[in-house]
């Protein structure tokens, strides 16, 4: 099933009268999680999505989309699918993107939220009339070009967090084909080329797997070091292999460092810098293939960048090699172009929002799936998704525990690391504790919950 652009907004407000709904942004799986548990708390609201169907990312006919043809979940499907929803049986443990578009699709149908869209549809101005509480007015351009525009009582931003690409500068100039990882549809592209990826990340070792099989040659420039975690421990999936019983950090680490080892043995043996940094400091790699490839000399670990210089790359080891492609698997940054930044409470590369979600001064403005965490799942994004819709109902109830959210938000706070010293880049700007988050979210929520009954 295909949805269609709406040429204008379904039943808008009378003229100098704000739409009592709030206007939501993104029809992807965090913006489906929102539309869900608003529609359970009662919270009218407007969907704006920017493609013809549900999905996000994971509809690779998107025009926001990264996806690439070989894209399977890094997490098995029961530790990522939403709880109320779970994919079906036939679906493999780690699905392709292909199966997500269809679960997503599934879900969008079986809750009613497609009606509740205006498709092909890009939201490029988001303003408040003053202070919170006053409303938002929003221009929106539909599938034709067409610009339109309403005001609404609050704005829901969940646009998603990987569609902006993060390129870094080379000194020098390459004479090759240089692309970034979010151009990177089909490994075809690398027949009869020798090819450097840059970062090996989890999308970096994925892609380097592909120019492997397919290339005449695969680097892999690294600046740092990461940890390897295997697929499957002992025939499971491993992301399901930690028990009820929650362990203290440091022996986590201990424990979970020696499993590693056993199944993924030692990466610098194979050229991989070692870590400088703490096992969960930064995302681990969950990548079975990329070490099995080292080990049979398949690939070859150059270092960081110095310089292009033609189709030569100069290595800051002082090593050099020539190649036909190099595709910068460098990650993503942040994007609400619709938006201005001081809006968003933005201090060094995110919005600093309590819980990644809730501005503290606003009522009427939330940011939706601005959190990375480690085993976080949907099902974690759709908890954030419902404190907020409760949160909403809430403050328009007047109950207490909305007013305590309120006042708690304000008086100021810390993200939800649990204690632990992310390194610093970009995309560990908004990384959280999973656990430490969770009991955050669940414990607001259920204070909500009580309050309203």
């Amino acid at each position: 099933m295909t949805a269609q652009s709406s040429p204008a907004l379904a039943s808008p407000a009378s003229a100098g009268k704000v739409d009592p709904r709030f206007a939501l942004i993104g029809a992807g799986p965090m913006g489906l999680a929102a539309a869900k548990t608003l529609l359970e708390q009662g919270v009218e609201f407007q969907g704006f999505e920017i493609h013809s169907d549900v999905g996000g990312l994971w509809d690779i006919d998107g025009p926001k989309s990264t996806m690439y043809d070989t894209a399977h979940l890094i997490s098995s499907k029961r530790m990522t699918e939403f709880a109320d929803f779970p994919m079906d049986e036939d679906v493999a443990e780690y699905p392709s993107h292909r199966d997500l578009k269809h679960y997503f699709r599934k879900f969008a149908d079986h809750f009613g939220l497609r009606e509740r869209y205006l498709f092909k549809t890009e939201v490029v101005s988001a303003k408040p009339l003053g202070a919170s509480g006053e409303g938002w007015r929003l221009t929106w351009r539909d599938g034709e070009g067409n610009e339109h525009e309403g005001t609404f009582a609050g704005l829901l931003i969940a646009n998603g967090t990987l569609s902006e690409p993060n390129m870094p500068e080379f000194p020098g100039t390459f004479e090759g084909e240089l692309i970034h990882s979010s151009q990177y549809r089909s490994p075809t592209i690398f027949a009869g080329k020798r090819v450097l990826v840059i970062g090996a990340g989890n999308s970096g070792c994925d892609i380097a797997v592909d120019a492997i099989h397919h290339g005449v040659s695969c680097d892999l420039s690294m600046r740092r070091g990461y940890y390897f975690v295997p697929k499957y421990i002992f025939g499971r999936p491993a992301d399901t292999m930690g028990g009820a019983i929650k362990l203290p950090m440091w022996l986590k680490r201990r424990i979970d460092g020696v499993i590693l080892k056993w199944f993924a043995g030692d990466p610098s043996k194979y050229g991989f810098p070692k870590p400088d940094y703490a096992l969960y400091e930064s995302h681990p790699v969950v990548n079975s293939l990329i070490l099995f490839h080292a080990g049979h000399g398949d690939v070859t670990i150059r270092p960081d960048i110095e310089r292009f210089e033609g189709r030569t790359v100069h290595f800051k080891d002082g090593s050099r090699a020539d190649y036909d492609l190099v595709l910068a698997a460098t990650g993503y940054k942040l994007h609400y172009p619709f938006i201005d930044k001081s809006l968003l409470n933005w201090q060094g590369d995110a919005p600093h929002l309590f819980l990644n979600c809730m501005h503290p001064e606003r009522d009427d403005l939330f940011v939706l799936g601005m959190v990375e965490a480690s085993g976080l799942g949907w099902q974690g994004r759709h908890e954030q998704a419902e404190m907020v819709a409760r949160y909403i109902a809430g403050l328009r109830k007047g109950t207490a525990a909305a007013r305590a959210l309120k006042a708690e938000k304000a008086a100021g706070f810390e993200r939800a690391t649990g204690g632990m010293s992310y390194i610093d880049l970009p995309r560990m700007a908004y990384y959280v504790d999973k656990a430490t988050y969770r009991k955050a979210v669940t414990s607001r929520t259920e204070a909500l919950k009580k309050d309203a009954a």
